[in-house]
């Protein structure tokens, strides 16, 4: 089985992130692809109040219902605690033996990847998918790139520049956010209005 997993907090889920799982699914053939539901992502504690898991989980299984080979996992947010993409990989490489993983990244994140929690299990249980954008820098995948020692890919996707902190203002503020959300996930939003001001 070849098995991606595209872990993020999703605050809220928006077609770009489908337009990532989807054609990284087509383009690697992956089996399935898992949009991981971060309990509590380490690296916006402090910065940010971040909706309750719950929710985010909600918003993800409603934009992912119906869409062959994308789920929604609650692996992270089982687990409790911060969530570390190393805990995960280890995980679904425990449940899934035998399989190939492909973890799923945007390439401005290659450059931080120093900085997570035993990077090492990462590298050696997945290959890194990095995922650029059109008209951005490719990530250099050879010997001398911020890559080497990965098995690692690097794909293009849509460049669709979609930002999480203007929808959650749109959200609080009754802007439309057709579109740009999947509109299973509104639903979710506003049947338990998620982002309105707190009065």
């Amino acid at each position: 089985m070849r098995l991606g997993i595209f872990g993020g907090t999703f605050d809220p889920v928006h077609v770009g992130h489908l337009v990532v799982a989807v054609n990284a699914r087509h383009t690697l053939a992956l089996d399935r692809v898992l949009l991981v539901v971060a309990n509590e992502p380490w690296q916006k504690v402090g910065n940010r109040p971040v909706t309750p898991a719950e929710d985010r989980l909600a918003m993800v299984t409603a934009a992912v219902a119906g869409h062959p080979g994308l789920e929604a996992s609650t692996l992270e947010i089982e687990r409790g605690g911060l969530s570390y993409t190393a805990d995960t990989v280890e995980q679904l490489a425990d449940e899934h033996p035998g399989a190939e993983l492909f973890l799923l990244v945007g390439a401005d994140v290659v450059a931080s990847l120093d900085s997570w929690e035993r990077i090492e299990a990462i590298r050696g249980l997945a290959t890194l998918v990095a995922i650029n954008r059109p008209g951005t820098e490719m990530v250099e995948l050879g010997a001398n790139g911020p890559l080497s020692g990965w098995r690692a890919l690097a794909i293009e996707v849509p460049d669709l520049e979609i930002s999480g902190t203007d929808l959650r203002d749109r959200a609080r503020t009754g802007r439309p956010l057709d579109y740009l959300v999947p509109e299973p996930a509104i639903r979710v939003i506003r049947s338990r209005r998620l982002y309105a001001e707190r009065g």
